[in-house]
C-alpha cells in the first residue's frame, strides 16, 4: 500500500502544470513543483507513521524549501529520531544524524523565529542523546534559550533548565550554589507568570512548579540562603534589585527571622521606601514582637498598594498585628477590610473569630453566662469562613475553631439560671457589639 500510495504521489505531482507554482516554493519553478511532490510525498509517509521512508522526501524538502511550512521542522525532529533509533545504524551515522537533528533548531529560528524556545528545545535534546556529561555543552543553550524567550519557553524546559544548572554546579564545579539559587529566581518566577497567564494549563505547569520546589529544597534552608547572599549583600548594601532578591527568596522559604533578612529589609525601606518596603519592614517588626510598630507599616503598605491581591494581603497582616497589640477593634477592622477585597477567603472571619475568642471573660460583662457569649459569635464567624472558602486549610482550620470554642459555651444550667435559652437571639455587648443565637452545653 504504502509502494502504491508513493506511486500515485509522484503521478500526481508530475502531472501539475508548472505555472501554477512558479516559485511557490525553491529559487526556480521546477523547484517549487518538485517541492510539491516531495511535500506530499513526506507528509503521506508522516501520516502512516513511516518515518523511515519520510525521511529522503522530507530532506529534499528541507534542502529545496524550508520556508514553506514550520511543520518541515516540526515534523522533521520526529523523523530524524526514528531514524538515530534504528537498530543497525552504525556509530558514525548515528553521529552524524544526531548533528542534523541539532542543527535542526538552528534552522528552524533562522527561518520561523521563536529563538528562546527553540534554543531549549535544541539543549533537551543534546542532553537527551548525550547525557549529563555534555552539560558544558548543553546548559549555555538552555540559559541562552530562558534569557531570550522568558516565559514563552515551554514549563517543561524551563524545569529542565533548572535541573541542567544543578548539574552544570555540581558535575563541572565551574559555579557556585548560588548560580541555583539565581536560576531558581528565574525559573519559579517564569512558571508563576505562564500561570498567570495560562490558568487554563495549570495541569502542566503546577508539577513543574512543584518539581522545581523539590529540586530547589536541599539548597533552600535559611542557613545556606543567609551564608549565601550575606557575602553579597556586604559587598553591594546599596544595590537595590539586590536587596528586593534577598528581601523576596528569605521571604518565601519563611527565613524572616534571619539576621540577614532584617539588615536587608531596612536597608531597602532606607534606600527606596514604597508600600513594598513598608510591607517588608511591617514583617521585620512583626517577626520582633513589635506589633505597634508592624501595624504602622502595613498601614502605610495598605494604604500605597494598587493591586487588590497585594492590598488583601497587607490588611491580613495589618489585622494580626492589631491583634497581637490587643487592638481588638482595629483587628476586626483591617480583618473586614481585607474581606470586601476577597469575598471568597475565609481568612478573614477566622482572624475575626480568634479576636473573639481572645476577648472572652473580659469584654462582655460578669455572668457566667457573659463572661462566654463571645464563644458564640466566634463560632458564627468561624462557620462564615467554612462557608465561603473551600480550600482544605481553611475547612480544617474553621472545623478545629468551631469545635474548640463550643466547648467553652455556656453551661445550659448555667443559661437557665439567668434566663437564656437555647436558640434565642442573645446580643453580646462590649467592643463586639454583635446579636448572635444561644447554644449551650451540657
Amino acid at each position: 500500500m504504502k509502494k502504491l500510495s508513493f506511486i500515485g504521489l509522484a503521478l500526481l505531482a508530475s502531472i501539475i502544470p508548472i505555472s501554477a507554482n512558479a516559485q511557490k516554493y525553491g529559487a526556480t519553478p521546477e523547484d517549487s513543483v518538485q517541492c510539491v511532490q516531495n511535500i506530499a510525498l513526506y507528509s503521506e509517509f508522516y501520516k502512516q507513521k513511516d518515518y523511515v521512508n519520510a525521511y529522503e522526501p522530507w530532506k529534499e524538502v528541507l534542502k529545496t524549501c524550508p520556508r514553506s511550512s514550520e511543520n518541515v521542522f516540526i515534523r522533521g525532529t520526529t523523523i530524524v529520531k526514528t531514524m538515530i533509533a534504528q537498530k543497525d545504524i552504525t556509530p558514525a551515522r548515528r553521529d552524524s544524524l544526531m548533528e542534523e537533528l541539532f542543527g535542526l533548531y538552528d534552522l528552524r529560528i533562522q527561518y520561523f523565529g521563536k529563538e528562546g524556545p527553540n534554543k531549549a528545545r535544541k539543549a533537551a535534546d543534546i542532553e537527551a542523546y548525550k547525557g549529563k556529561k555534555a552539560v558544558e555543552t548543553y546548559y549555555p543553550i538552555y540559559a541562552e534559550g530562558i534569557t531570550i524567550g522568558q516565559e514563552s519557553v515551554p514549563s517543561n524546559l524551563i524545569l529542565k533548565f533548572f535541573e541542567a544548572t544543578i548539574n552544570y554546579v555540581n558535575i563541572t564545579k565551574k559555579a557556585d550554589v548560588d548560580l541555583i539559587v539565581e536560576n531558581y529566581n528565574i525559573a519559579s518566577t517564569l512558571l508563576e507568570k505562564q500561570l498567570a497567564a495560562t490558568p487554563g494549563d495549570a495541569e502542566k505547569i503546577n508539577p513543574c512548579i512543584a518539581n522545581v520546589e523539590a529540586l530547589f529544597a536541599p539548597y533552600a534552608t535559611c542557613e545556606k540562603l543567609e551564608e549565601i547572599f550575606t557575602k553579597k549583600f556586604e559587598a553591594a548594601p546599596e544595590d537595590t534589585v539586590l536587596l528586593r532578591k534577598i528581601c523576596d527568596l528569605l521571604e518565601s522559604k519563611k527565613c524572616m527571622e534571619s539576621k540577614l533578612y532584617f539588615d536587608a529589609t531596612e536597608q531597602l525601606h532606607k534606600l527606596a521606601p514604597s508600600p513594598q518596603t513598608a510591607y517588608l519592614m511591617g514583617n521585620l517588626c512583626y517577626a520582633k514582637k513589635q506589633f505597634s510598630e508592624a501595624a504602622k507599616y502595613f498601614q502605610e503598605a495598605a494604604n500605597g498598594l494598587s493591586e487588590d491581591k497585594d492590598k488583601y494581603k497587607a490588611y491580613i497582616r495589618l489585622a494580626a498585628a492589631y491583634q497581637g497589640a490587643h487592638s481588638y477593634a482595629a483587628s476586626r477592622s483591617a480583618a473586614y477590610s481585607a474581606a470586601k477585597l476577597d469575598p471568597n477567603s475565609g481568612e478573614p472571619y477566622l482572624i475575626i473569630a480568634a479576636l473573639y475568642a481572645q476577648s472572652a471573660g473580659s469584654c462582655c460583662g460578669d455572668s457566667p453566662v457573659q463572661r462566654r457569649a463571645a464563644f458564640w459569635a466566634a463560632v458564627d464567624k468561624a462557620v462564615r469562613a467554612r462557608s465561603i472558602d473551600n480550600s482544605p486549610e481553611i475547612q480544617e482550620r474553621a472545623n478545629k475553631f468551631i469545635g474548640t470554642y463550643s466547648a467553652h459555651f455556656p453551661k445550659k444550667a448555667d443559661a437557665f439560671m439567668e434566663n437564656v435559652i437555647d436558640g434565642q437571639s442573645y446580643y453580646v455587648g462590649g467592643w463586639i457589639g454583635e446579636s448572635t443565637t444561644v447554644r449551650t452545653r451540657n
